[in-house]
This record gives structure tokens, sequence and C-alpha cells, in this order.
């Protein structure tokens, strides 16, 4: 429902004592704090408004599921194109590296979505699952033979990254490199110094990233080949396929958001599992009956990644919460993903949920994760050869998590089986 032309928004409730979050220092309290934060916001009459001291600048935290779900389904009103991001991208940045899909509003955002989508056909599809299998068996021999302590550089990390460019077409040559500047790309996100670190920092690694994409993508519009990059840059949807810049900002979204969130989702998920012997003795006990549940409750009890921000395009009423033009609003999918409102116990990890409608890939809408189903398939298929082959896997010790306002990385996390 929108509100008249020319309202302001009204008075927003305090936030709780001690709740602030635009203090960095927010990020570094351990999670259970930060839990119990959350859920001391989720019980107000609305959304609490956050000021950053060194900037002045403020947003709404919509830490509600319903509120979430909302904002992501008016993309006509909650857009995204100033930037999704805290600090919102420079747009010089945006000029050189181009723009990601996460950062645009309809119609670009429609045009990018619907050739990408166009070139995930059916045959490349099929093929991705398979390789995701045949890349599963590689990680569980090479587990087995060379004895790995940190689950996230030996498995989790590297599912997905050899899987993404498989997909891609990255020659084998250039992935360490490639590699190499993604770690030093992200680990630009989170906290340090008493400030927060956003994606996009390590610009130098991002530049040195797209020149190796665009190259790439030059030759394989040359020669084309059966790969994803071949069919964006030779795509003919109503004329269009992606150019150099969108070429290298999608495989940046993919690295960035694909690898890193997965890595995280997997890594969390064996701690889960080994933190809770009921659920997975549950698992183990009939695994193609759970693992859906199990995968789906591991997203929602992780949530990947914690928030997206939006820009409020016209004056409206967000659920009984009047919002003016040109305010900020962040979106809060790990809070949601623990509304009690939705979740009967929602603090418990339960692979039988059912249902479980969490936001962990976000809240509908335009903007739902186009790698959903990719992610999903990596963790069943990396669980069930894991499982199988070694079954008193297991995580030691609780994993080394980066204060991060934006996303829930697990720097590393020591296992044994």
């Amino acid at each position: 429902m929108s509100a008249p032309a020319g309202t302001q928004a009204t008075a927003t409730p305090p936030a709780p004592a001690g709740v602030d979050l635009a203090d960095p220092g927010f990020w570094r309290l351990p999670e259970a704090d930060r839990s119990a934060a959350f859920a001391e916001l989720r019980r107000l009459d609305g959304p609490v408004r956050f000021t950053h001291r060194a900037t002045g600048r403020s947003f709404l935290a919509l830490v509600r599921h319903a509120d979430v779900v909302a904002a992501s389904r008016t993309p006509e009103v909650f857009i995204s194109g100033p930037g999704v991001t805290t600090p919102e991208p420079a747009r010089w940045v945006r000029t050189v590296f181009g723009d990601s899909m996460v950062n645009l509003d309809d119609p670009r955002h429609a045009d990018l979505r619907r050739i990408v989508s166009r070139a995930f056909t059916p045959r490349l599809i099929s093929r991705v699952e398979e390789d995701i299998r045949r890349v599963a068996v590689r990680i569980a021999d090479e587990v087995l033979d060379r004895r790995p302590e940190d689950f996230v550089t030996a498995v989790a990390a590297e599912l997905p990254y050899q899987v993404i460019c498989n997909m891609m077409g990255i020659p084998e040559r250039q992935r360490r490199q490639i590699l190499a500047q993604v770690n030093h790309a992200s680990e630009h996100t989170g906290v340090a110094r008493g400030r927060l670190r956003v994606p996009g920092r390590g610009l130098r690694a991002l530049a040195r990233m797209q020149l190796v994409i665009a190259a790439l993508g030059r030759e394989r519009r040359r020669r084309p080949t059966e790969d994803l990059i071949s069919a964006l840059v030779t795509a003919d949807v109503d004329g269009r396929h992606l150019n150099a810049r969108e070429l290298g900002a999608f495989f940046s979204l993919l690295l960035v958001a694909g690898v890193e969130t997965t890595r995280n989702a997997l890594a969390h998920g064996l701690h889960l599992l080994t933190s809770h012997p009921a659920q997975r003795a549950l698992l183990t006990e009939d695994f193609d009956a759970r693992i859906g549940g199990a995968a789906e409750e591991i997203v929602r009890h992780s949530s990947p990644i914690i928030q997206f921000r939006r820009t409020v395009a016209v004056d409206h009423v967000l659920n009984g919460t009047r919002l003016a033009q040109g305010e900020k609003v962040v979106l809060f999918f790990a809070s949601a993903n623990r509304d009690e409102a939705v979740f009967t116990d929602p603090d418990a990890f339960d692979i039988t949920r059912s249902p479980n409608p969490h936001l962990g890939f976000g809240g509908g809408g335009p903007h739902f994760c186009l790698g959903a189903y990719l992610a999903r398939q990596e963790m069943k298929v990396l669980f069930r050869e894991l499982f199988t082959r070694m079954p008193e896997l297991r995580s030691v010790g609780e994993p080394v998590l980066i204060p991060s306002s934006f996303d829930h990385r697990v720097r590393s996390l020591r296992f044994t089986f």
C-alpha cells in the first residue's frame, strides 16, 4: 500500500539498549549475542533506525520475515539500483567494472537475467549435475589420500569453485590465478580496524580477474565451445548478448557470491551435523529422504548472506510502517530466518522442519538467487559422497569466523574422519 505523496516517515521505536547494527563492534559480538539482539528487535512495533557514526547516514532495519518478503517482492518500491551493499559502490567503480545484476532494476535487470537464464539450457544443467558428482568424488579421494586438516580450503571452497570454473569453461592453467584474485577481493569483506569492510574493496584483484574473463569472452565469441561463457557471449536474446564488462561482472558475481556462499553453507553444515549428533543420525539412516530437508535447514540456520540493502523509490507503507522516498532499508535475512512468527523453536537445528520458508536465497521477487538450484545440488551431492565414504567425518572445535555484517563467513574449520 503506497502512502500519499509528500508524507514523511513516522517516528521509529528506539533500539534496545546496547544494540547498534551500524556499529562495527556489534558484528564482533558472539553469534548468540547478535541472535538475541535481533530477537529483541523483532519484538518491537516496527523497524528501528540506525545511523553510521562516521557518515551520519541512516537506514531502517527490516528484521521480520514478513517485512523482508514484502520488500523483496515489491521491486518497484524497494529498488536495488543505488547499490545493495553498505556502503553503496561508488559510481566510478560501477562504470569501470560494470554493474552486477544485484545492483540493477528492471528493465536492465530483466534483460540481463533473461540472457543468463536462456544460457542455462537443459543440456548445460545436465552436464553441471554430472560434473558436481565427478568433482565431489575427486575431492573425497584427495581427502582420503592427503588427510588435510582444514575443511574450508580442502573441501568447502574447492567444490563450488571447480564446478563454476568447469561450467564457465575456465582453462585449468588459469584457475589458481583467478582464485588468488577472488580471495584477495573477498578478504575485504567484514569488520576490521573499527570499521565495516565491504565487498569490492579489492579493486585491483577484481580488475585483474575481469581482464582474464574478458579475454576468454573474446576468444569464445570467435571460437565458441559448449560452456557457459560461450553461451553468454553468443546468445541472441532480442538481439542481445553479454558484452565484456557484463560478462566480467557476472563472473565476479558467480565467484564471490556463488563460491563464497556455498563454501560457507558447507562448512556450517558439517559443524551443525557434528554438534547435533541426533540430527546427523536422522540424516544418515535415510539419506535420500532427509538430505533435501537437511540442506534447507543448513541454509536457514546458517544464513550465508546476512543482509542486502534497498532504497525506497516512492513514499510507501510497509506492514503498517510509513516509509519516505529516498530512505535506505536493510533486509536482514539472518534475522528473518529466526522469526518466531514463522519458525517454531527457530534457534533449533531441525532437518525435519516442514514447512521451511527460509530466506537464505532471498525473499523472492526478481532478485531471488539464480544459483539456488546449483547450491542445493552441491550440498546434497557432497555430503552424500563424504558421509558414505567417511562415516565418522566430523568437525573439530568451533569454526573460525570472520566478523562481517554482510556474510556469515567461515575462515577455517578443522575436521577429521
